[in-house]
């Protein structure tokens, strides 16, 4: 009885190790039209570091092997002829802990064809519907791509919205008929800017216990409690920071006295500062009722342009702070910002009773409200 309860004891210890640790990955590649040289592999690793790996092409043929705790995403790319994302030499697959199979040509990396990862299989029939949008968008996106004006580049964005909403629809489909699918969970990081707490919830309720215990369904777990936590009926995270002439400007300092108005903005938005004369007018209306605006801005690496914007906007009147340069300590990600400008509205007592823009509601609720709570 001892003997099989040491035996059981390692089994579990082993099997303990084998999780953590991972399980292997092989991927064997084949090349052809012309590819030579060196391919690479960039990942998350089984203990959580970002590995990058690379083999040499013999008899056109390259090899891959490492470990992996669970169906990753990861970058693959030969000689890259630029740093952008759609350069033909460069794309993403999606490892799984099995053996793989690539066939891939010179300039050709976005079209390569791969075997073995179900999740691979995934994200390419969610590419292959949204394919024909793709195609219809290309002449806008080439357009962007080569207007330098930054207002005008702002307007043909705007103008893929239509495109953005069929393919968020394809999307939305996707999620809600794979909801054990890693392709899902990985995706959601992308579609966080688009949806408020109920869409968010909703869609996370929906996995299974496998994807919801994966990397990417504990890091959607944060973004869906960040962004519960800046959204009305949540008491507000209080934070301090230097402002814009210096001092410390304590959120805590307004409670029992004032309703503020966060705004999540940046000097390079066009849609902020566009934005910036309606703010304005709600200042000036409001601000002896008892409203004030606390500016949060996007610009640590561009303070010179910050303080520029305030200036030319004529937004000087109300108080301004920098988000914080640092991931993990950004005022934003308390309060899930996702997309700029996004506006928080908290009352007197630090609750959270309103918010607008990004994944909430629209500027003439926020006028509405407004006048709900300090009159016409």
């Amino acid at each position: 009885m001892k003997k099989i309860t040491i035996m059981l004891a390692v089994l579990l210890y082993t099997a303990s190790c084998f999780s953590q640790q991972g399980q292997t990955f092989t991927l064997k590649g084949k090349a052809t039209g012309g590819l030579t040289g060196i391919v690479y592999l960039r990942y998350l690793d089984a203990d959580g570091k970002m590995k990058l790996d690379s083999s040499t092409l013999q008899n056109n043929s390259f090899f891959f092997k490492g470990r992996i705790s669970e169906p990753a995403i990861a970058n693959f790319y030969g000689r890259l002829k630029t740093q952008s994302v759609e350069d033909p030499n460069t794309t993403q697959i999606f490892l799984e802990p099995t053996e793989m199979n690539i066939t891939v040509a010179k300039d050709q990396f976005k079209n390569l064809v791969m075997k073995g990862s179900k999740s691979q299989q995934e994200m390419e029939s969610l590419a292959l519907l949204k394919k024909p949008i793709r195609k219809e968008m290309e002449p806008v996106l080439e357009r962007l791509r080569k207007e330098k004006d930054h207002e005008k580049a702002a307007e043909i964005r705007d103008s893929l919205e239509p495109f953005n909403k069929r393919e968020g629809k394809i999307e939305d489909d996707f999620f809600a008929s794979h909801p054990d699918s890693y392709v899902t969970a990985y995706m959601m990081r992308y579609k966080m800017g688009e949806l408020n707490l109920a869409q968010a919830e909703q869609i996370y309720n929906s996995w299974t216990s496998r994807i919801k215990e994966s990397s990417y369904g504990k890091e959607t777990l944060k973004e869906v409690n960040a962004l519960k936590g800046g959204s009305p009926g949540a008491v507000v995270q209080m934070f301090s920071a230097k402002d814009i002439n210096g001092a410390v400007l304590n959120l805590a300092d307004f409670k029992g006295k004032k309703y503020v108005l966060l705004d999540f903005w940046a000097s390079w938005c066009v849609p902020c500062r566009k934005g910036n004369p309606h703010l304005l007018g709600l200042y000036r209306k409001y601000k002896d009722k008892g409203l004030e605006i606390v500016g949060v801005a996007s610009d640590d690496r561009t303070p010179d342009a910050w303080r520029k914007a305030v200036e030319k906007d004529g937004i000087g009147v109300w108080k301004h702070v920098l988000s914080g340069p640092d991931r993990g300590s950004r005022i934003g990600e308390s309060f899930g910002i996702h997309t700029l400008p996004t506006k928080i509205l908290v009352d007197k007592n630090g609750i959270i009773v309103g918010r607008y823009g990004g994944n909430g509601e629209s500027d003439e609720a926020m006028d509405k409200k407004m006048s709900e709570l300090f009159g016409k």
